[in-house]
C-alpha cells in the first residue's frame, strides 16, 4: 500500500474512531447524569450497550492506526491473543446486550402493567452484569486452544486483527478441534440470541398493530426499528465472518472493517436521532437546556 492510500485510510479510520468515542461517550454521559433516565432499564442497558462499543473499537483501531502509520510493526504474541480474547468476548456480549434490548422492549409493550416487577432497575443491573460475565466466558475454551497451537514460517497474520481465520492459518498444522469448538460457539451465539430477538420483536409488532393508531402506537414502532436496524447491522457482518468459516481474504476483511469500525459509529446516531427522550437528555446533560 502506498504513502497516500496509507494517509487517507489513516484518517478515514481516525474519524471514524473520534466519532465513535464521542457518540457513544455522550450516551454514557446522558445516562449517567440524567435522573431520569437512570431509572429506565431500556437506557441502562443502552448505556451499558455504548460503553461496550468504546470498548469494541478500542480493541482494535488503534492497532490499525499504528500499523498505517508504522507498516510492518510487529505485534508480540500475548498482545495478539489479548485482542483475540477481547475481541470476541466483546462480540459475543454485544450479541447478549442485544437480546437483553429485545427482552426489555417485549416486556415493556407486551406486558406494561408487570414491567416495573419483570425489569425494575435492580433486575435490569443483574441482567446487565450477566452479559458482561457470559460474553467474556463464552470463548474461553477455543481462544485456550488457539493459544496452545505451533506457530511456524513468517508468523504473519494476513488481516489486520487477531481473528479465528488468520491465526488458524498461520498456525504449523491443522487444529479441527480448535476451529470447530470456535465456529460452533460461534454458531451457537449468534443463532440462539439473533431467533430470540426476531421473536421477541415478532411478538411486540403484533402487540403494536393491536394499538389504536396514535403517539403511543408511533413511540414504540420507532423505538423497536431503531433497535431492529442496530441487530441488522451487526447479525449480518457477524455471520459471514464467524457462521461461515471459508469467510476471509479481502472479503472477510471488509466485513471485520464494517462491523468493528462502521457499526459501532451508526450505532448511536442510530440510537440518539431516533430517540425523543435521549435527545432531550443529551441536550439537558451537555447543553443545560431545561
Amino acid at each position: 500500500m502506498d504513502w497516500e492510500s496509507r494517509t487517507f485510510l489513516c484518517a478515514l479510520l481516525s474519524s471514524a474512531y473520534t466519532g465513535t468515542l464521542a457518540g457513544n461517550l455522550c450516551i454514557v454521559w446522558a445516562v449517567l447524569r440524567d435522573s431520569h433516565l437512570q431509572r429506565l432499564p431500556m437506557y441502562i442497558l443502552l448505556g451499558n450497550f455504548s460503553w461496550l462499543e468504546i470498548s469494541y473499537v478500542t480493541t482494535t483501531v488503534p492497532k490499525m492506526l499504528s500499523d498505517l502509520v508504522s507498516p510492518g510493526l510487529p505485534i508480540s504474541f500475548p498482545a495478539c491473543f489479548m485482542q483475540f480474547y477481547f475481541f470476541l468476548s466483546m462480540g459475543a456480549t454485544e450479541c447478549l446486550f442485544l437480546t437483553a434490548m429485545a427482552l426489555d422492549r417485549y416486556l415493556a409493550i407486551c406486558h406494561p402493567l408487570r414491567y416495573p416487577v419483570l425489569m425494575s432497575p435492580r433486575i435490569c443491573w443483574m441482567l446487565s452484569s450477566s452479559c458482561w460475565l457470559i460474553g467474556f466466558l463464552w470463548f474461553i475454551i477455543p481462544v485456550t486452544l488457539i493459544s496452545q497451537l505451533s506457530f511456524c514460517g513468517t508468523n504473519t497474520l494476513d488481516h489486520f486483527v487477531c481473528d479465528p481465520a488468520p491465526l488458524l492459518a498461520a498456525s504449523c498444522t491443522p487444529a479441527p478441534q480448535a476451529e470447530h469448538s470456535c465456529y460452533a460457539l460461534s454458531s451457537l451465539i449468534i443463532f440462539a440470541t439473533i431467533l430470540f430477538i426476531l421473536a421477541s420483536y415478532g411478538l411486540v409488532i403484533r402487540a403494536v398493530l393491536r394499538l389504536p393508531a396514535g403517539a403511543r402506537r408511533h413511540k414504540a414502532f420507532s423505538t423497536c426499528s431503531s433497535h431492529l436496524a442496530v441487530v441488522g447491522l451487526f447479525y449480518v457482518s457477524g455471520m459471514v465472518n464467524y457462521v461461515n468459516p471459508a469467510a476471509s481474504g479481502a472479503s472477510g476483511k471488509v466485513v471485520t472493517l464494517f462491523y468493528t469500525v462502521g457499526t459501532p459509529l451508526l450505532n448511536p446516531l442510530i440510537y440518539s436521532l431516533r430517540n425523543k427522550e435521549m435527545k432531550q437528555a443529551l441536550k439537558r446533560t451537555l447543553l443545560g437546556e431545561q
